[in-house]
């Protein structure tokens, strides 16, 4: 069997003297491996690189099978990335998000929006916001998604501050005073009308610690597995960068 597809390269590994196992996200059938015969040599070890995007042929007897893939880049992103720190932590949380998801699964939604993340990565101003959506897109994928539309406790849908830790429900200004303590800040970027402004290191921090709660309790706790190390860093490195007066806001 034999499919075409779009694919953004999650990671590669070793196999035997000269060949990789490549691990994509592609568009149309999920996060996908397969063997590239020879891609460890110089013309195809640029390409596979995390981050970049390729146009993938797969080919397997059967469709259980590891396969083989034919691979052409189409967007050369890790070149540009690899003398930035936080670009380069950044790519590898997100690579750990994306191996949340069960394999051949497709998300189609999910690919596109990686590559929006991915364009926006040398600026980690920018592209902070994103990973923070980018972090709601995967637990709503898992199917953990956050309610972030309505107020838990009224039904209100303005003024939504808070967010429950225990439903991801948001909970508005009058509704959640009385236990503001207890509730996690809901940031203006992640509501509809805080779209298309570019938020402030600290509420973007405040976005980190939202889905980073989520994320541990129905994903690391709950499957057992280590957090992503590359995520700490990815954050210190935005705390950096607005310390050293680069955040034009501030």
């Amino acid at each position: 069997m034999e499919w075409r597809d779009e694919g953004i390269v999650i990671g590669v590994r070793r196999h035997g003297e000269t060949d990789v196992v490549l691990e994509l996200l592609t568009k149309e059938h999920g996060r996908h491996l397969g063997l590239v015969r020879g891609g460890r040599s110089q013309k195809l070890r640029p390409v596979m690189q995390p981050g970049n995007a390729v146009e993938a042929v797969w080919r397997a007897r059967l469709e259980e099978h590891l396969g083989e893939y034919r691979v052409e880049a189409t967007a050369m992103r890790a070149a540009r990335l690899i003398d930035d720190p936080a670009a380069l932590y950044g790519l590898s949380h997100l690579a750990w998000l994306v191996r949340l998801l069960p394999e051949r699964d497709p998300h189609p939604a999910l690919h596109e929006t990686l590559g929006v993340v991915l364009d926006a990565l040398g600026d980690v101003r920018i592209a902070a916001p994103l990973v923070v959506r980018f972090e709601l897109a995967i637990l709503s994928e898992l199917g953990f998604g956050l309610d972030l539309d309505e107020c838990a406790a009224t039904g209100a849908r303005t003024d939504l501050v808070w967010v429950s830790p225990k439903s991801g429900r948001a909970v508005s200004a009058a509704a959640g005073e009385p236990w503001r303590d207890r509730l996690f800040p809901l940031p203006a970027f992640l509501r509809d009308e805080g779209r298309g402004v570019l938020p402030t290191a600290e509420e973007v921090v405040a976005g980190f610690r939202l889905t980073g709660h989520f994320l541990e309790r129905h994903v690391t706790d709950a499957r057992g597995i280590a957090p992503s190390e590359a995520r700490g860093a990815y954050i210190g490195a935005l705390k950096k960068e607005t310390c050293n007066g680069s955040d034009g806001q501030r």
